[in-house]
């Protein structure tokens, strides 16, 4: 089996001033927290977003897990909506001691470079920061990451760097080379 090189970059903030936020796209693009846990359009949105850069790591997951997963208190996901179809998501991941993790954000294919990206990333970073407000008992947010890595999309890293993310750690790991899965079982992409 062959192998592929990948690069691992993790990002933080530490200040809600750390964020640099985009402008709004044209059109009639909203952002909408999805406040029902649902499994199926949870990972509909994973495997549309995911399916062309390589995300692989929750596809073999049980309905069950996906329910334990978005279920757990804060977890909350925002999808961006272009003219009422979905256009990509941010999936937030609160921890301990204020620690908020962007654990998925991304577009799907056919919404990519149309300034959407920046905007959702923007809307959802600043949903990390102000996390506590929704939820009960939650300390303030004092930090919020993400890493991303080089098999995801080429504005990926810019995109971050541009919301005021800085790099504060950086791996590089061989990884079996598989194909990308498209959005399901056997689709092409154009």
């Amino acid at each position: 089996m062959s192998t592929l090189t990948v690069t691992t970059w993790s990002l933080e903030q530490t200040a809600p001033a750390d964020l640099l936020p985009a402008s709004p796209p044209a059109g009639d693009v909203r952002i909408v927290r999805a406040e029902v846990p649902s499994p199926e359009f949870s990972r509909f949105l994973y495997a549309s977003v995911g399916g062309d850069i390589l995300w692989t790591d929750r596809l073999a997951w049980s309905y069950e897990r996906w329910r334990e997963v978005l279920e757990k208190p804060g977890v909350e996901t925002w999808v961006a909506y272009d003219r009422g179809t979905p256009a990509g998501y941010i999936e937030l991941d609160p921890q301990d001691d204020g620690v908020v993790e962007i654990a998925y954000f991304g577009l799907i294919p056919a919404f990519r470079g149309r300034r959407i990206g920046g905007h959702l990333l923007s809307y959802g970073v600043a949903r990390a920061w102000d996390l506590a407000g929704r939820l009960p008992g939650r300390a303030e947010t004092k930090r919020v990451w993400l890493h991303t890595c080089s098999k995801d999309g080429e504005h990926a890293m810019d995109n971050y760097l541009r919301r005021g993310f800085r790099l504060f750690d950086t791996k590089v790991a061989e990884e079996p080379e598989v194909a990308a899965p498209g959005p399901w079982p056997g689709a092409r992409t154009v």
